[in-house]
C-alpha cells in the first residue's frame, strides 16, 4: 500500500540537529511534503511570482546580508515579512549559525512559522537536509517478504505465506549475514535507479517461524546480524516445484519485477526438499555482484559452447 509522504519539522530539527529559535511553536504539528527546498532572495526583494512556499526555506549568508539592509526601512521590511511569512511555509533555517533578526521574528511568531538555527555551512546543510528528505519522503510501499544483507547485495525473497521465506532468513543469518526485515518490508524509491528496504518498527529484527513462534534475532545472534535499512539489488521469488513448469536453466536472459516504476533482477526459485535454499541464496547473490562487474558465467559458457561448433 502507498503511504502519506511528509514528515514534521520536529523529526528535522531532532535529525539534522537544529535549534529552534522560537520552541513555543509546536513543530511536530507541521509538516514537510517537498525535498526540494528554497533559498528566498527573490522574495525578501518583495518577488512572490512562483514562490514554492511549500520547501524548507534557507537563509545564507548572501540572504542574511540582504536582510541587514531591508530592515532598515521598518514599513517595506514589515510587508515582505508578512508576505513571506504568510505563505505558510514549513520552516525558515539558518546556516552558519546565524541569529534571525527580531523583526522577522516577531511576524514568524504571529504565522507560527518555526524559525532554526544550523551551525553548518550553506552548501552542506543544503546538501544534507535534501538527501535526508529524499529518503523520507520517497514514495513507498509494503510487501510481503523477506530482506536480507547477503555478501552486501540487497536480497528480497518473496513468495505464498509458509513456503519458508523465515527459515531461509534464519539460515543465512546463521552463516554470517544480516536481516534487515521479515514478514513486512517497506520499500522506498530514492531515485530511479535506486530502492531501499527497511523494517517496521514494529517488527524490526523479530522472525516468526512457525512451530516455535517469534525469535528477536538482535538478541540471540547480536547486533552484526541486524541492519536497519538495505539497497534491494535482487529478488528471489520462492515457488512450489512443477514438474511441468520450464524453468530457466542458463540465466542467458534477465527477468525483472517492479516495484514503484523501478525494475529489480529477479529469479524463480523452485522449492523441492532437500534444497539447501541459504547456499543458493549466497550463490544468486555473488553472481549477480559478478553480473553487475562484467562478468556473466552464463554467456562465457555460450561463447565456449559455440566456439566449439564452429570448429
Amino acid at each position: 500500500m502507498n503511504k502519506e509522504h511528509k514528515v514534521s519539522v520536529h523529526d528535522m530539527v531532532k535529525e539534522l540537529k537544529l535549534k529552534e529559535v522560537l520552541p513555543e511553536i509546536n513543530t511536530k504539528d507541521i509538516f514537510i511534503t517537498q525535498a526540494e527546498i528554497n533559498r528566498p532572495a527573490l522574495q525578501l526583494a518583495g518577488y512572490f511570482e512562483q514562490f514554492s512556499s511549500q520547501r524548507v526555506q534557507i537563509v545564507g549568508l548572501v540572504e542574511y546580508m540582504y536582510l541587514q539592509k531591508i530592515i532598515k526601512d521598518e514599513v517595506a521590511a514589515d510587508a515582505i515579512f508578512e508576505q513571506f511569512f504568510g505563505e505558510k511555509i514549513p520552516c525558515l533555517v539558518f546556516c552558519r549559525g546565524l541569529k534571525p533578526y527580531g523583526p522577522m521574528l516577531k511576524v514568524a511568531r504571529k504565522y507560527k512559522v518555526p524559525v532554526l538555527i544550523s551551525n553548518s555551512t550553506t552548501s552542506e546543510f543544503m546538501a544534507e537536509v535534501i538527501r535526508w528528505l529524499r529518503v523520507v519522503l520517497a514514495p513507498s510501499i509494503s510487501i510481503h517478504g523477506v530482506l536480507v544483507d547477503v555478501f552486501g547485495e540487497g536480497i528480497l525473497i518473496t513468495g505464498e505465506s509458509g513456503i519458508g521465506k523465515s527459515e531461509a532468513a534464519l539460515e543465512l543469518i546463521k552463516r554470517g549475514h544480516r536481516l534487515v526485515s521479515d514478514d513486512v518490508v517497506e520499500i522506498k524509491r530514492v531515485s530511479k535507479d535506486t530502492l531501499v528496504g527497511t523494517s517496521p518498527e514494529v517488527t524490526r529484527f523479530f522472525i516468526e517461524l512457525r512451530g516455535i513462534g517469534i525469535i528477536d534475532v538482535k538478541n540471540l545472534f547480536g547486533v552484526e546480524s541486524v541492519k536497519m535499512t538495505q539497497n534491494i539489488d535482487l529478488v528471489i521469488q520462492l515457488e512450489d516445484w512443477n514438474k511441468d513448469a520450464d524453468y530457466d536453466r542458463l540465466g542467458l536472459e534477465e527477468n525483472y519485477v517492479e516495484y514503484l516504476g523501478n525494475k529489480v533482477v529477479a529469479h524463480s526459485l523452485p522449492i523441492r526438499p532437500g534444497r539447501n535454499l541459504a547456499i543458493i541464496v549466497e550463490a544468486a547473490a555473488i553472481n549477480h555482484r559478478q553480473k553487475k562487474m562484467g562478468y556473466n558465467a552464463a554467456q562465457e559458457l555460450y561463447k565456449r559452447v559455440t566456439g566449439q561448433l564452429e570448429v
